[in-house]
C-alpha cells in the first residue's frame, strides 16, 4: 500500500503561515535547517580526522608529511549524506525535501570532538538524563535553535519552538525514536531518541506512529548516512595516506578488518567468511582502487570509486524494495526500507577499513584521550561559574531552571553547542590550560 502526505505529516507544533505562498511545507523545513547556525558549526565539529590536523603518510608514495587532505567534517558528511539520501529517497517515492532535511539534521546533535565527546559528556550528564547525540538533535530542533518562540501560559513569558519543523520532518530525522532505556530489543543499549523533558513534543511527532517503529523517510535517511560516511571515510583515509589498499589482499590485515567489523558493525556471530566474499566482490570491480599516489588521475579515479561505490549500495536498497513493496510511492509507514544482507556486509567492511587504519592509529588515540580531558575539566569549570560563563542563551535558559538537574542541563546544552575549536579556547580560558 502506498500513500502521499497528509495534514498531520505538514502539521507544525505552533502553528504559523508561510511568508512566501508557493512552497511546500517540506520545503520550508529544508530552508530552516539549511540556514540554522547548528548546521554551520557542524563545520568545525570531528567527523573522523579532526579538523585542521595534517595527516601523515606512512611510506605509501602519496603527497608527503603537511599535506593537507580537507578531510571531511560533520557538516561536510551532512551535505554529503543529504544529496545521497535525496536522491534515493526520491527514487523511492518519498518528497526529496523531507528527506534532506532529515539527512541535514541528523548530525545536529554532535557535540565537539564527534563520538568521543559524546561519550565525555554522557559520563559527566550521567544523572540528569545522559547524552545521546540524536536525541540531542531532537533538543536542538525543536527547543535550542532560535527560530520561532511562543508564549507560555505556565509561565507568562515566551518559549522556543526551535525550528518549529513538520511533524514529518522531525520524525524524519528521529532515527532511534525510544527514550533512554526503552530500546526495543536491546534496554542496555547506549542509543535512544529523545531526554525525558522533551517527551511532550516527541509524544506530538510520534503521534499515529506505530510503537518504536522509525518512519520510511528515516530509514532512507540512516541507510543514506552509513552509505556516505563508509565510503567517504575511506576515501580520506587513502588521500591522507593512512590505508594502503594492498594491505586488503594480505591475510592477517583481513583479519582484524573482519574482527573489527564482527566488534562493531554487524553482529558478532556474522561469519567471517561472508565479510571475506563481501570485501572480494568489491576488490574485484574493475573501478576498485588498487593504488593511490596523489596524482591528479589517481584523484580522479578514486572519486569515481566513491561514485560507484555510492551508487551500488543505493542501487541495491532500490531494487530490494521495489522487489517487495512494487513501484508506487513509499512513505512514512507504508513500507520498509530492504537493503540486502551482501549489501550491508559491503558497507560493514568499508566500514571496518576505516576504523582499523584511520581511527585506530595510535596518535588518534592520543588526541582522544586528550580530548576528553578537556570535555571533563570544561564541565567542572562551567558547573562551578555558571551562570557567569555561560553564552546569553544559555545563562538565561540557567537562570529559570527549576531545579539543579535542569541546570546540569542546561551546562551540557552549552557545551555541546561548542565546535572542537571553542571548546579548546573556553577550556584554555576558564582553567589555564591547554588550547
Amino acid at each position: 500500500m502506498s500513500r502521499t502526505y497528509d495534514e498531520d505529516d505538514t502539521e507544525r507544533w505552533a502553528p504559523e503561515p508561510d511568508k512566501r505562498p508557493g512552497r511546500t511545507a517540506f520545503q520550508r523545513d529544508r530552508a530552516r535547517v539549511l540556514h540554522s547556525s547548528a548546521l554551520r558549526r557542524l563545520a568545525g565539529k570531528t567527523q573522523v580526522v579532526t579538523p585542521g590536523t595534517l595527516p601523515r603518510t606512512r611510506g605509501l608514495g602519496g603527497p608527503g608529511e603537511g599535506w593537507d587532505a580537507s578531510p571531511r567534517t560533520r557538516l561536510t558528511h551532512s551535505l554529503e549524506c543529504a544529496q545521497v539520501g535525496r536522491e534515493l529517497g526520491a527514487a523511492l517515492g518519498c518528497d526529496p525535501d523531507l528527506v534532506e532535511t532529515a539527512c541535514l539534521s541528523h548530525d545536529l546533535g554532535h557535540p565537539p570532538f564527534g563520538h568521543n565527546g559524546e561519550q565525555a559528556l554522557n559520563e559527566f550528564a550521567a544523572d540528569c538524563g545522559g547524552f545521546e547525540g540524536n536525541a540531542h538533535s531532537l533538543r536542538l530542533l525543536t527547543r535550542i535553535e532560535p527560530k520561532r518562540f511562543v508564549h507560555s501560559e505556565a509561565t507568562g513569558g515566551l518559549v522556543s519552538v526551535g525550528l518549529n519543523l513538520t511533524r514529518g520532518a522531525l520524525d524524519a530525522a528521529t532515527k532511534y525514536p525510544w527514550p533512554r532505556g526503552a530500546h526495543p530489543t536491546d534496554p542496555a543499549s547506549a542509543k535512544f531518541g529523545v531526554y525525558d523533558d522533551d517527551r511532550p513534543v516527541f509524544d506530538w511527532i510520534r503521534k499515529g506512529a506505530p510503537g518504536h517503529r522509525t518512519c520510511f523517510e528515516a530509514q532512507v535517511m540512516d541507510w543514506s548516512d552509513d552509505v556516505a560516511y563508509s565510503v567517504h571515510d575511506v576515501e580520506d583515509g587513502l588521500h591522507a595516506g593512512h590505508i594502503d589498499p594492498n594491505w586488503l589482499h594480505a591475510e592477517p590485515e583481513r583479519q582484524e578488518i573482519f574482527a573489527v567489523a564482527r566488534g562493531r558493525y554487524v553482529p558478532e556471530d556474522t561469519d567471517p567468511a561472508e565479510l571475506a566474499a563481501a570485501l572480494d566482490r568489491l576488490l574485484d570491480q574493475e573501478w576498485w582502487p588498487h593504488g593511490y599516489d596523489g596524482t591528479a588521475v589517481a584523484q580522479a579515479r578514486l572519486k569515481d570509486a566513491t561514485s560507484q561505490l555510492i551508487g551500488r549500495f543505493c542501487l541495491a536498497a532500490e531494487g530490494a524494495t521495489r522487489a517487495r513493496h512494487g513501484n508506487g510511492p513509499l512513505t512514512r509507514y507504508a513500507a520498509e526500507l530492504v537493503v540486502p544482507i551482501e549489501t550491508r556486509h559491503e558497507c560493514a567492511v568499508l566500514k571496518a577499513v576505516a576504523d582499523r587504519y584511520v581511527m585506530q592509529r595510535d596518535e588518534q588515540e592520543r588526541l582522544r584521550a586528550d580530548q576528553r580531558v578537556v570535555i571533563a575539566e570544561l564541565a567542572a569549570a562551567l558547573t562551578a561559574r555558571a551562570p557567569r560563563d555561560l553564552d546569553p542563551q544559555f545563562r538565561a535558559l540557567f537562570d529559570a531552571a527549576p531545579d539543579d538537574t535542569a541546570r546540569k542541563r542546561v551546562v551540557v546544552d552549552q557545551i555541546a553547542a561548542l565546535t572542537d575549536a571553542s571548546a579548546r579556547s573556553l577550556h584554555a580560558r576558564l582553567t589555564g590550560g591547554r588550547t
